[in-house]
């Protein structure tokens, strides 16, 4: 049992202070009821405890696990320096999630700013690890458009390794096939640093445009449109919480 403005400081409405006052200024309503009137220091059950906070619906959840479709144009950074942040697409209180200096959710692994496609976000950190530590090999699947035809050995190249400029070591495509003339789908278990671009340019080609369309088992859902976001199903988490098959 939580106290509810326990509730509203955990799920990211301010400090406990402002979170007393939507309570007392009758902005929060519990559930189907009427009256609005709330003690803030009335114990509830949070789970599964659904609220209003100023009309908008709200879901208590331990864990924030987020999927978004971003859009080309932003940076996945809280400070954004020449394009604006994903943060900002998100409403308030999941940027402000558990308060400190690392509140709100994150984003799981970054996509640069002309990049599409899905990202995840979550505020639980062992989740994160998961699925961004290289020993674990979570497949990322992208889709990519190229300036010039595949040759006849630009994905066999991709597959067998193409060495990058700060790794002698050949870095690898779990699995590379081509989707049309100028483009190919590519399946990546590590996450070096621009490495999509970076392994196109190494068999002489140009990326013009890239987009990741799943992580693990997780797909990006067609009615998700660029920007909007939602959260992660239960059976989504699970699935990216196992080990890849």
């Amino acid at each position: 049992m939580l106290r509810l403005e326990e509730v509203l400081y955990s799920q990211g409405f301010g400090t406990r202070r402002i979170c007393r006052g939507l309570i007392q200024q009758g902005l929060v309503v519990v559930g189907d009821a009427i009256d609005p009137s709330l003690d803030p220091d009335e114990f509830v059950d949070p789970h599964s405890l659904r609220f209003r906070v100023d009309g908008q619906q709200w879901m208590w959840q331990e864990r924030a696990y987020l999927m978004m479709n971003k859009p080309a144009g932003y940076e996945c950074s809280q400070r954004a320096s020449s394009h604006p942040s994903i943060y900002t697409l998100l409403p308030g209180p999941l940027r402000q999630r558990g308060g400190g200096a690392a509140a709100g959710v994150q984003a799981v692994g970054r996509l640069d700013q002309d990049t599409t496609g899905l990202l995840l976000l979550s505020d639980d950190g062992a989740f994160i690890h998961r699925l961004t530590s290289p020993k674990h090999h979570v497949p990322k699947v992208y889709e990519v458009v190229l300036r010039h035809p595949l040759t006849a050995n630009t994905c066999a190249r991709l597959e067998a390794g193409v060495v990058l400029d700060d790794d002698p070591r050949p870095v690898k495509a779990a699995k590379a096939d081509a989707t049309g003339d100028c483009s190919l789908r590519l399946v990546l278990t590590q996450g070096k640093y621009h490495q999509v671009k970076r392994m196109i340019a190494a068999v002489g080609n140009r990326v013009e445009q890239l987009h990741r369309s799943a992580i693990g088992a997780v797909v990006l859902p067609d009615d998700l449109s660029p920007g909007q976001w939602r959260w992660l199903s239960a059976d989504e988490v699970q699935l990216l919480r196992q080990p890849p098959r």
